[in-house]
């Protein structure tokens, strides 16, 4: 998954702001160190708070304009995202989704929803795609 920044230069250095969410922009003295921070920023907007009910809007293929950058979204932040979004978008509770993935828990769902602990099973990846059919991993990866 990979989301595009616009690159501004001033005298001083650069700065970036992600064309698909207004709102996340970075800045830096030199070019490695802009992309170094926009990968960063991307990424921390992106980890939203265990309770977050915000479906971010994915990121369009392709953007052919001048000074754009594409920066991946690390695979379990994306998966995380994903996830969320699927779940909100079907109008389920974390218990709901819990129950219908076959979870003894709610814990154990929570923790596909959070980016620091997701590391689902295949097992766990073949559910999820039963339960949310239109499920799109090759969004996580492209």
């Amino acid at each position: 998954m990979k989301y595009h920044f616009k690159i501004h230069r001033e005298k001083d250095g650069y700065w970036a702001e992600c064309i698909e969410m207004p709102g996340c922009f970075t800045e830096g003295d030199n070019l490695s160190e802009l992309k170094k921070n926009m990968e960063e920023v991307l990424n921390l907007y992106l980890e939203e708070p265990d309770n977050s009910k915000v479906i971010f809007p994915l990121p369009e293929k392709k953007i052919n304009k001048n000074n754009v950058y594409a920066v991946s979204v690390r695979p379990n932040i994306a998966f995380s995202m994903l996830l969320r979004m699927y779940r909100i978008e079907n109008k389920i509770t974390q218990r709901q989704a819990a129950s219908k993935l076959g979870m003894k828990n709610i814990y154990s769902y929570q923790k596909l929803e959070k980016a620091k602990t997701s590391n689902p099973t295949l097992k766990t990846l073949f559910k999820i795609k039963e339960v949310f059919t239109d499920f799109n991993y090759n969004l996580i990866f492209c």
